[in-house]
């Protein structure tokens, strides 16, 4: 079942995004390990508190309630085997789903309404996508080639932006995104804007998208 998202203009790209309803956390992790080759790992999750969700690491006020690591150490816990996910979702088949940067891919993180002003623009360039996620946190990340982040600054400069004029985050090395159908408190699921297919397994170089993605933040300021 699918989701319209009012101002998208394209279904394919932007125009729904699939929830994968009936799709456990667990399905979906060894999905991402076993067909896209992805490494995963599992983060925290949701309590039941006094009739309200909490985070499983206990802080009444954390930002991303189930959905960031549940450890320091958490960049030994990703792994790419199917089979020792599913082992670890079942020990924790609430877990959050949470795939390292800087492996098979890097991010380019954007507020919401910057990605969908890029999608469109994107469209009319007729690029070629990645997979792109939308988080409750409304923002949207556009999964890259692997070495993508370290090469941004210059792209932007280049562009004649300075990086930190705009809401744009280069996620590599050291950093995660949140997959779908990850839920961040009562906010909602992470979901898909642009959803893994055999069409988009071949990455972009972030140099593809950086100009539309420079240009939509720039407008968004």
């Amino acid at each position: 079942m699918e989701e319209t998202i009012a101002g998208a203009a394209n279904t394919q790209i932007a125009g729904q995004i699939p929830q994968q309803r009936g799709e456990s956390l667990l399905e979906a992790a060894v999905r991402y390990a076993e067909e896209r080759h992805w490494d995963v790992f599992p983060g925290t999750w949701l309590e039941a508190v006094d009739g309200r969700q909490r985070c499983s690491c206990g802080d009444a006020s954390c930002p991303a309630p189930g959905a960031h690591p549940t450890r320091p150490d958490w960049p030994t816990q990703a792994t790419g085997s199917a089979t020792v996910a599913r082992r670890m979702w079942q020990k924790q088949p609430t877990a959050s789903i949470l795939l390292p940067t800087g492996r098979t891919f890097d991010a380019l993180s954007v507020p919401e309404s910057a990605g969908f002003l890029a999608l469109a623009r994107m469209e009319r360039m007729e690029l070629t996508l990645g997979p792109v996620t939308l988080a409750p946190d409304r923002r949207m990340q556009f999964f890259v080639l692997p070495g993508g982040s370290a090469k941004v600054p210059d792209l932007v400069r280049k562009l004649g932006w300075a990086l930190s004029s705009l809401d744009l985050v280069a996620l590599g090395e050291g950093a995660y995104v949140a997959a779908p159908p990850t839920r961040f408190g009562s906010r909602g699921a992470v979901q898909w804007a642009c959803r893994p297919t055999p069409a988009n397994r071949w990455l972009p170089d972030a140099e593809e998208l950086i100009s539309p993605l420079a240009y939509a933040c720039g407008r968004d300021r």
